[in-house]
């Protein structure tokens, strides 16, 4: 039966290899729940339902990409994405955590209707590559300031805005510490490093008497709690010009990300020819994020771990799924990891998507110069959709200006625009 859904002889695998493959992602992408948790909490959704929203997303998209797209992609809520839809939605734009779900949903029946379409890869080739690397990397810097921040390492100033943190409190110690196993672990390129690292930073955290282990049987946690994001969507908003901002800002950049993504992990497969249904099912994801009670998905860069693991068919993306979903009856002991073992995931993460940079032209002034002003206003403003939207609107302005009209086409154009407004928009709202 599993051959002939999964065609694994076709594929020259098996039933065995496939559930390893799925295992392995698995245990490299299962720290997504508690820190994904955790910065939804930033947003006012409880830890708790944060936890269960994440993992039964985790679960739907797997299963979505495994039957639709039969590819062996991990589909999880988004490092980066998660923190736009925190700090730039919610707290950037006004909206509530019930009206950014919204905005992930829209955003997600958005993109399944492009993905169906050729809307796709005509969004995708009309965004400059010095702009989507400096989104990244934007993007990475922003991360690793919230890791800082809940790591105690960086706090506010009145001064000078921000300041280093008392070096001797145990919370930053804790974090330190706790980072210092995590990059060790990581370079060394352990198996599951980040969820060893996660397990250190808890006990040290524990010896210490952060926290209480003998608290991790017992679970205030009421089935109302857990279930309270559950299709708690509000549409309340969708009127406003808020809305429609976040929603065009959302979009644009989960069509790129997945693209990206999904494009590069067929590329190690040599399977090509699963790219739209394996994009059509991530869309689909998207849309589940929403009425589930997550960030939006994205084919998680762990991906990678099943596929060099043997990974070759949806197989692997559906044990990946049915393993987050047995991850929820753990939930008192996830609960209990504290900030200082999940900061130093969101340092070493932002640390590894800053790489990009690289990529960047800057000896290009017409390219290096906007893709540096998307590099410092996104974790400067604390808004990934302002970083973007400066970058966007500085970009033909310079090619314009230096005689490169030609590699500006419409659709970048009218995403400029589209940008423009929605800062005059915000400049007089």
């Amino acid at each position: 039966m599993m051959n002939r859904i999964f065609g694994l002889s076709k594929y020259n695998t098996n039933v065995k290899t496939e559930f390893l493959a799925g295992f392995v992602s698995f245990i490299t992408a299962i720290y997504i729940v508690v820190v994904n948790a955790s910065i939804l909490a930033d947003a006012g959704i409880p830890f708790e339902a944060g936890i269960v929203a994440t993992g039964l997303t985790s679960f739907v998209g797997c299963l979505i990409m495994g039957f639709w797209g039969n590819s062996p992609l991990a589909i999880v809520p988004g490092m980066g994405i998660n923190a736009l839809f925190t700090y730039t939605i919610v707290h950037g734009l006004h909206l509530s955590w019930q009206e950014a779900l919204a905005v992930v949903f829209v955003s997600g029946v958005l993109f399944t209707a492009i993905s169906f379409t050729t809307l796709s890869g005509v969004i995708q080739k009309a965004i400059p590559r010095s702009l989507k690397d400096a989104i990244t990397a934007g993007i990475g810097l922003f991360i690793t300031f919230i890791g800082l921040q809940k790591g105690g390492i960086v706090v506010a100033h009145p001064s000078t805005l921000v300041a280093l943190g008392d070096l001797s409190s145990v919370h930053v110690l804790l974090t330190l510490a706790t980072l210092i196993v995590m990059f060790i672990l990581f370079v060394r390129n352990v198996p599951g490093n980040l969820l060893i690292g996660i397990a250190v930073g808890t006990v040290l955290a524990a010896l210490s008497g952060t926290i209480q282990i003998d608290d991790a049987g017992q679970s205030s946690v009421t089935f109302a709690d857990s279930l309270s994001a559950l299709g708690a969507m509000s549409f309340g908003s969708i009127g406003t010009i808020a809305f429609w901002i976040a929603t065009f800002s959302l979009m644009l950049v989960l069509v790129f990300e997945n693209v990206g993504l999904i494009h590069g992990q067929l590329g190690m497969l040599k399977q090509p020819e699963k790219f739209d249904r394996s994009l059509q099912a991530s869309a689909m994801a998207i849309t589940a994020s929403g009425v589930l009670g997550s960030s939006p998905t994205v084919s998680s860069v762990e991906s990678t771990a099943g596929i060099s693991a043997g990974g070759k068919t949806g197989l692997t993306a559906v044990t990946t799924g049915f393993l987050f979903l047995i991850a929820l009856f753990f939930i008192p002991f996830i609960k209990m990891i504290p900030d200082t073992a999940i900061a130093p995931v969101l340092i070493l993460v932002g640390g590894l998507m800053i790489q990009s940079v690289k990529n960047i032209p800057f000896e290009d002034l017409s390219e290096g110069l906007p893709a540096f002003l998307v590099l410092a206003t996104i974790p400067l403003t604390s808004s990934i959709v302002d970083g973007m939207a400066i970058g966007f609107i500085v970009y033909p302005i310079l090619k314009i200006a230096t005689g490169k009209w030609k590699q500006v086409g419409i659709p970048l154009l009218i995403i400029a625009v589209l940008f423009l407004l929605n800062l005059v928009f915000n400049a007089i709202g």
